[in-house]
């Protein structure tokens, strides 16, 4: 796999500058028309009988609630999350979320499908993450479930569940990014402390990343659609820290550090 990624770093040194000017022109929230390899694709609107009106009836309470919580994402995504609506088909979502650094998952691409369901917002959105095989998180498995508390996928309290009265599909992103992607994903499990197990957990982080990087490579060989020149441009940019993060990792004795924006940040503490 280092070799791998020594190829794309050493393909990309001459086009970061312009690949950074790409990265900021893409757009955050934007509709397209090509879903053909969305998850949810299959799941043709005749399943739902009458009720596929909902997701094409200008006066439908369905359409309009997608319709807000499109406003919602195209005025309000965070930082490093980006969304693809798709015109004909208004039930389907496509995110990508980068990985923060400070974890394990830094500038990986994490990719969501979403499905609104006839009855939205009752229920919660239907998901699946494009694991590409991969199990790099207690929250994301290798068959593409996504357990969360908002998804009703995941037992938790009352109030982290999905209200069809305030929760919206911006919020189900940000738990994402912060709550399943986050600094110290072993303790994501129940029952696991932040005061036992440190040994555990970093070398947990450690497999993590190297999982992660794996998935960038099933990535560049074959990019989700609408994200193609967003895979190619982010991965260009990136290449050579996600590199010095790599050779860090499996070369680890007291510390492993990763580099962000030429500045390095202590990432792991100890030995793994």
């Amino acid at each position: 796999m280092s070799g791998e990624i020594k190829k794309v770093a050493a393909t990309t040194n001459a086009t970061n500058v312009a690949s950074a000017k790409r990265m900021k022109e893409f757009k955050q929230f934007d509709i397209v028309s090509d879903y053909s390899d969305h998850y949810f694709a299959s799941l043709n609107l005749s399943f739902f009988g009458k009720k596929k009106d909902c997701f094409t009836n200008a006066n439908s309470g369905v359409l309009k609630k997608i319709m807000q919580e499109w406003k919602i994402l195209k005025n309000s995504l965070p930082e490093a999350i980006y969304v693809r609506a798709y015109e004909e088909r208004m039930d389907l979502l496509r995110a990508v979320i980068v990985g923060a650094a400070g974890t394990p998952y830094h500038d990986g691409l994490f990719f969501f499908d979403f499905a609104f369901p006839p009855d939205y917002p009752n229920s919660p959105p239907k998901a699946y993450y494009h694991s590409h095989g991969y199990h790099l998180n207690p929250n994301l498995y290798s068959d593409g479930k996504v357990c969360l508390s908002l998804l009703n996928t995941w037992n938790g309290e009352k109030e982290a569940r999905w209200d069809p009265c305030k929760s919206t599909i911006l919020q189900v992103l940000v738990s994402l990014q912060g709550l399943v992607l986050n600094e110290k994903p072993y303790y994501n499990e129940p029952g696991r402390r932040h005061s036992q197990n440190r040994k555990l957990s970093k070398r947990y982080n450690s497999m993590m990343f190297l999982i992660s990087c794996r998935t960038m490579l099933v990535l560049l060989e074959k990019p989700p659609r609408s994200f193609e020149g967003f895979v190619h441009e982010h991965f260009c940019t990136r290449a050579n820290f996600i590199l010095q993060a790599f050779k860090a990792n499996t070369n680890c004795s007291a510390a492993f550090s990763h580099y962000q924006d030429n500045v390095p940040h202590s990432f792991y503490e100890g030995s793994i």
